[in-house]
């Protein structure tokens, strides 16, 4: 069962990347400009869009507010 949930974990973060840089191209904005009002490194954000690394509910919702959106939003793929 662990690495079930393991390879659930790998396929909700890539998915959550892809939904912020979905998001973030929808406004018109850069990585620089997301993290920036997401007051986060871009460095971490890349990670995150790449799906390289997860992320806390504290940062999806500066995320979401820096989105102009919802987290349930930021969660709906």
């Amino acid at each position: 069962m662990g690495r079930k949930a393991f390879k659930y974990d790998k396929i909700l973060v890539r998915k959550f990347g892809e939904r912020i840089v979905l998001l973030r191209k929808h406004l018109g904005l850069t990585q620089e400009e997301l993290a920036f009002k997401a007051n986060i490194s871009p460095s971490y954000l890349s990670a995150i869009e790449r799906g390289i690394t997860d992320t806390t509910i504290s940062t999806a919702k500066k995320l979401a507010k820096a989105l102009k959106t919802t987290l349930i939003e930021l969660f709906n793929f």
